[in-house]
């Protein structure tokens, strides 16, 4: 048992470096800062490139990495989040996470996306305490941990620039009257914890030994956590958090089992904005109730087409495949049935972000539910189509409300961060739950869509069908959003002071909007289930909600419309590009990152200059 509190603090120290350096960031500038992650992971690889392939020592490691890591962080600050200071944190949070996505890409593009063996910079299993075997590199970074912190705290509490930032984050309003230069400190933040981040993905190298480029986000993810325990914009908070989940973690792994870190992870995640978003050491909510009105939803209104628009609309793209041959033909179906699943899926997000005005973050689990839902009833039962696709978008509407509901008490974007902790949860349930859902085997043998005893298994066929359950949902959505329920669901968005002060239950009418959008999100699930035949819980990650969340921006939070324009945009023409240069192996090996890359950048640029999305008019 001892071995497993120490393998923890060992783990939770790392945790705590991050963690320290995004707790930094959402102090002065109320924003989460998702993309530090990434830069933790490319601090990993720089210090992997550095150290195992230009063959240097520790300290000219560490020094060229915090380096870097810091010019980046500066970098991010000025262009990304600094032009967003003076919107709602929301937006900032959302840049932040496009950044991540570029960062990441860019990662795989430049070292690789290999698994590789981080070069021994200090000794790694050279000491042993109790059954434990680490080496001088964990004693270090304990030392650096400490010293770091106590560096901080005297910069903080005694620097001039160190008491700017700590009158910045108490109120930069006042900090500017008294000429304390407010956007600098803010970049100087950047700065200072990137440069932690950096230095962070040294050692978790030297404790994991072997890296990839990947390991940002989960990383990122989890110091965020563990900032979130101990409170955000806290230093101490933050090491505090680090060390419990790195505890949690281990002793959770060490009872239950590796498939269950997630659920760990991220149930302390919701559990924690639960019983006290301020965090174990924060005093009050660092962001208070803040409606997307102001950012992306005031002063506009979505394009609408007429019934014989839509229904136009509907039968142009009903013809595309016969129009061009067979063989493009086929090609523009095969993309066009995932664009139009995907479609689905942002079509309903649209009634929760822009009708309530709330951000979801984790709609990958809806869609997760629907898919195992639909093909489990369809590879154990035998129900026919039609049927365990309804019946799976039911399971995910029913399941994700569930998990999802407390936390419509929950203010700000607190919301919006908790709904990654329950996409998280959702799909880690499927890992657990092995006797249902065979775990991370996955299902396959998923039969093809069927309707009225017509089996239907060429390429345009699905095209058709999916297009189809497309348009049914365009129509249900546009009068659900024109109907009553959609005019109370909207005045939410709009104000919710406001309506709540006519009446409107709005923690009630959020859970209707979201069970709704979670309808659509498994409906499309299960449509991906029976074209693909074959499902697996990694295929609905992260990645996946950032692509349904970047094309309803794209489109226009309101509009439903927007949503199938933007899946077309974002999903349907890179993924046509890819197909007709398929024979190009250059160009094929980087497609997947440039593709992540352009959703990025696409998702920076509206968000700066377009919040109110493409589709829509004032």
């Amino acid at each position: 048992m001892i071995d497993t509190l120490i393998a923890g603090l060992l783990h939770g120290n790392i945790y705590a470096l991050i963690a320290v350096g995004m707790s930094l960031i959402f102090g002065v500038t109320h924003v989460a800062n998702f993309a530090h992650g990434s830069i933790f992971a490319i601090g990993t690889m720089l210090g992997w490139f550095l150290g195992a392939q230009l063959g240097w020592g520790i300290i000219p490691t560490l020094a060229a990495v915090i380096v870097i890591t810091s010019l980046l962080g500066w970098i991010i600050s000025v262009l990304v989040v600094g032009p967003l200071a003076q919107g709602p944190p929301i937006a900032a949070l959302l840049a932040t996470i496009a950044v991540a996505m570029i960062l990441d890409a860019l990662s795989q593009v430049i070292f690789t996306p290999v698994t590789r063996k981080f070069p021994e910079l200090l000794p790694t299993h050279n000491l042993q305490l109790g059954g434990v075997h680490f080496g001088t590199s964990s004693v270090v970074m304990l030392i650096v941990t400490i010293v770091s912190m106590a560096a901080l705290w005297a910069f903080l509490r005694f620097g001039k620039l160190g008491q700017a930032i700590r009158a910045t984050a108490q109120d930069s309003d006042s900090a500017k009257q008294v000429g304390i230069p407010v956007e600098r400190i803010r970049h100087l933040s950047f700065i200072i914890a990137s440069g932690l981040g950096g230095m962070a993905g040294i050692f978790m190298g030297l404790f994991n030994s072997t890296i990839n480029p990947s390991t940002g986000a989960i990383a990122g993810l989890t110091a965020f956590v563990a900032a979130t325990i101990g409170g955000l914009g806290s230093m101490p908070g933050a090491v505090l958090g680090g060390l419990l989940l790195g505890v949690t973690e281990a002793f959770g792994v060490y009872f239950l089992g590796g498939s269950y870190r997630d659920i760990i992870i991220f149930g302390a995640l919701v559990l924690i904005l639960l019983l006290r978003p301020a965090g174990l050491v924060g005093k009050k909510l660092a962001i208070e109730t803040e409606p997307m009105t102001r950012t992306f939803l005031g002063g506009t209104r979505p394009i609408q087409l007429p019934w014989f628009g839509n229904l136009a609309l509907i039968a142009g793209l009903a013809f595309i495949p016969i129009l061009f041959g067979p063989q493009m033909g086929s090609v523009i179906a095969g993309v066009g049935t995932q664009v139009f699943a995907y479609a689905i899926a942002a079509i309903g997000l649209t009634i929760i972000a822009g009708g309530t005005g709330q951000i979801i973050l984790g709609q990958a689990g809806a869609v997760a539910m629907g898919a195992y839902g639909s093909a489990l009833l369809s590879v154990h039962y035998g129900w026919p189509f039609l049927v365990t696709i309804i019946a799976g978008a039911l399971i995910a509407a029913v399941i994700c409300s569930i998990l999802i509901f407390p936390a419509w008490k929950l203010s700000g974007h607190y919301v919006a961060i908790a709904t990654i902790g329950v996409g998280f949860i959702t799909v880690a349930l499927l890992k657990v739950l092995e006797p249902i859902t065979r775990g991370v085997n996955g299902v396959y043998g998923i039969p093809y869509p069927a309707i009225f005893g017509l089996q239907i298994t060429d390429i345009r066929g699905i095209y058709w069908v999916n297009l189809v359950l497309m348009g049914i949902t365009l129509l249900l959505v546009t009068k659900i959003m024109a109907s009553h329920l959609g005019k109370t669901i909207s005045s939410i968005g709009a104000d919710p002071v406001a309506a709540a002060s006519l009446g409107i239950r709005v923690t009630g009418y959020k859970g209707l909007a979201y069970a709704i959008s979670a309808f659509f999100a498994g409906l499309a699930g299960a449509l991906l289930a029976h074209q693909y035949t074959y499902i697996e819980p990694g295929q609905f990650d992260l990645n996946m909600s950032t692509v349904l969340l970047a094309i309803i921006v794209l489109g226009g939070l309101r509009s439903p419309l927007g949503a199938v324009l933007g899946a077309i945009i974002l999903l349907g023409v890179p993924e046509l590009l890819r197909t007709i240069f398929e024979d190009i192996t250059w160009f094929v090996s980087i497609f997947p990152h440039a593709r992540i890359i352009v959703y990025g950048l696409t998702l920076i640029l509206i968000i700066r200059f377009r919040p109110q999305g493409l589709f829509q008019r004032s």
